[in-house]
């Protein structure tokens, strides 16, 4: 029996020598072997045997790469302000012995180096260098973090600012500043809008009003080419129908009843053409001269409009004489219209002058005299 249990004890104790012997160490740990208490061995991943009751595993390391964030912390800028900053550290192992041995405690270690470096960073900077210029600050943090842990086996990767509050009193500063500068922006913006709107509308309406004036020009000289067109052609027409002075006395009775009739017309003047007018028709239709003054053609004294009995016109038989013209060459036919209107437009000219000169006082009643070549006079009508 005192054997069996004998046996069974050494089993037990070879289980527990083998369980201390052998170690599995995982994938990207690291654990510090001492051997009587003196650093032994640095191990890696893998399987590893140890001497049983003589080795023992001092500590296992991480070496993956930690990220750890400190609490706020109140720091003062150059301009006398106290901050809350938040800030994250990235943080990797590389030497395994240096970190177990060389300092005590790294994370507590690498919390306060950061403290202290970045109120020694804050504290050269006013609050709106603080705020615009993480970039800076970071880079500064990593630097000395970096180079004061290299001695620890402790790479510092990199260094985050969470969060920087300053006071309320400041923020509440600090958003009416940025409301007044938004509503600064949007005032411009608006008067700019407004300002290429004017322009634009501008640009169109002077566009549109040389547009407009270009085709009133050119309307105005189509008009011209048309109205000096259908004048040559009237003239034209005339000569190729060989008009005789019975028609154009009958067209010239036919157009000054309309003079009469105008509403500014104050005075008009009967050219002496008309008379003899009058004495061709007369002799067209077997009469001995024009009607005297006074008659009902013609009345001194009378506000009515000129009215002639045109009866007798209808014996002329104008359409057939007309018809058995001779019509000569247009371009002959033109030039002798142009020279037979100027001539008429100089005789027309003379005898309104002289017309004129010959009218009595507004409100007399002298007899009118005779003209010089036998025609009768002329007599204004009343109110003239």
């Amino acid at each position: 029996m005192a054997t069996l249990i004998v046996l069974i004890l050494v089993a037990l104790l070879a289980v527990v020598a083998i369980f201390k012997a052998v170690r599995i160490v995982p994938q990207s740990y690291a654990i510090i072997v001492e051997r009587l208490g003196k650093f032994q061995a640095e191990y890696g991943a893998g399987m590893h045997f140890l001497v049983p009751f003589i080795d023992r595993v001092r500590t296992m390391v991480d070496l993956r790469e930690q990220v750890v964030s400190f609490p706020p912390q109140p720091v003062i800028t150059s301009d006398n302000l106290v901050v809350s900053i938040d800030s994250v550290i990235y943080y990797q192992v590389t030497d395994p012995k240096r970190a177990t041995y060389e300092i005590a405690n790294y994370l507590q270690a690498i919390e306060q180096l950061t403290v202290t470096t970045l109120r020694n960073v804050i504290g050269a900077m006013d609050l709106e260098q603080t705020l615009t210029s993480r970039d800076q600050i970071n880079g500064q943090l990593r630097g000395v973090l970096d180079q004061a842990t290299g001695r620890w086996g402790i790479r510092v990767s990199n260094v985050e600012l969470k969060s920087i509050d300053p006071p309320a009193s400041i923020q509440g500063a600090m958003e009416q500043q940025m409301r007044a500068e938004r509503d600064r922006r949007a005032a411009i913006l608006t008067a700019e809008g407004v300002k290429q709107s004017q322009i634009l509308t501008a640009e169109g309406d002077k566009q549109s009003a040389i547009l407009r004036a270009e085709g009133q020009a050119q309307s105005a000289i189509l008009k011209a080419q048309g109205e000096s067109r259908a004048i040559l052609q009237v003239f034209d027409a005339i000569h190729r129908g060989n008009a005789d002075p019975k028609l154009l006395a009958y067209q010239y009775l036919q157009t000054l009843p309309k003079i009469a009739n105008g509403s500014s017309s104050k005075m008009w003047i009967v050219p002496t053409e008309f008379t003899a007018a009058l004495d061709g028709i007369a002799g067209a239709l077997g009469g001995k001269g024009s009607p005297a003054p006074g008659s009902g053609a013609f009345s001194a004294d009378s506000d009515e409009p000129v009215k002639v009995d045109m009866s007798g016109l209808g014996d002329l038989s104008l359409t057939s004489e007309l018809a058995s013209t001779n019509l000569a060459a247009p371009e002959e036919a033109l030039a002798e219209a142009k020279g037979e209107a100027e001539t008429a437009s100089s005789v027309a000219e003379q005898n309104a002058s002289d017309a004129t000169t010959t009218l009595p006082a507004r409100g007399t009643h002298a007899a009118p005299a005779p003209s010089d070549d036998g025609l009768p006079p002329v007599v204004p009508p009343a109110g003239t």
